[in-house]
């Protein structure tokens, strides 16, 4: 059990990613915290665990009055966090030319601001207590240029450099700070965007968008929270600041010419 005696926030915890890392934070023994600003399909994913080791939340991570309110109420329960896993996230798909200031106002308020803000009202309740640890979800965006992902990538990159910069505010307080740099996830949420943007192409794209990867697949959101645990768990002790790219080969180099 590799997070026995750790309580765990995870945001976006009704998506794909969410749902994965915060069943694997209950099989390594931790308390989870699951929220999601959609309660009705928080409590529908996990309308099968039956365990009194997971609390659902509704959270609205762009609302300073909300974060504020919930670690109040999970401070009372004697819920104190000591992990906090910032994972939701808005995306909008683009180039510059395509991109409105709408798209990069949402993005920015949801990957950048909320994750700020969800730091801002759990971190000092870490600091008071010894210390804790942030897991920032970034992106393969956030370091390395995305074909049409403009504003997003400019979000993504942002948390990079905010999870940096707590890591090195805040290490002699106790905090912990580190971030995950996915490539492709196959997610719902993946068929969902190409939908909206790509709806004769789907298919198309689905295949296009796993053949980006050198390895040939998508990244599963279980393998994500392989390494979100190890992030977590004490066993990474020393780890702080990085960026941790899974990428299935993406960033190692050039491939062999297509014949």
């Amino acid at each position: 059990m590799r997070l026995n005696g750790k309580t765990c926030l995870v945001t976006g915890a009704a998506g794909g990613i969410g749902s994965a890392l915060t069943k694997l934070f209950l099989s390594q023994g931790a308390q989870v915290i699951a929220t999601d600003l959609d309660l009705a399909a928080l409590e529908t994913k996990f309308a099968d665990a039956k365990t009194d080791t997971l609390h659902l939340r509704a959270l609205d991570i762009t609302d300073p009055t909300a974060i504020a309110a919930l670690n109040d109420s999970l401070e009372a329960e004697n819920l104190p966090i000591n992990v906090l896993v910032n994972n939701a996230a808005a995306i909008r798909i683009g180039a510059l030319l395509d991109a409105s200031p709408e798209d990069l106002d949402l993005v920015y308020r949801v990957n950048m601001r909320g994750t700020m803000m969800m730091m801002q009202g759990f971190m000092p309740g870490m600091i008071a207590r010894g210390g804790g640890t942030i897991l920032n979800m970034a992106s393969l965006a956030g370091v390395h240029a995305m074909y049409e992902r403009f504003a997003y990538g400019a979000s993504k990159a942002a948390i990079v450099m905010m999870t940096r910069s707590v890591a090195v505010d805040y290490v002699a307080k106790g905090i912990r700070a580190n971030c995950i740099c996915a490539a492709r996830v196959e997610t719902p949420f993946i068929r969902s965007y190409l939908t909206e943007y790509y709806p004769d192409e789907v298919e198309e794209r689905f295949e296009a968008l796993s053949k980006y990867q050198p390895t040939g697949r998508m990244i599963t959101a279980d393998e994500v929270a392989q390494m979100a645990v190890y992030l977590c768990a004490e066993e990474s002790a020393m780890v702080n600041g990085q960026a941790f790219t899974i990428d299935g080969g993406v960033t190692a180099g050039d491939r062999a010419p297509a014949t």
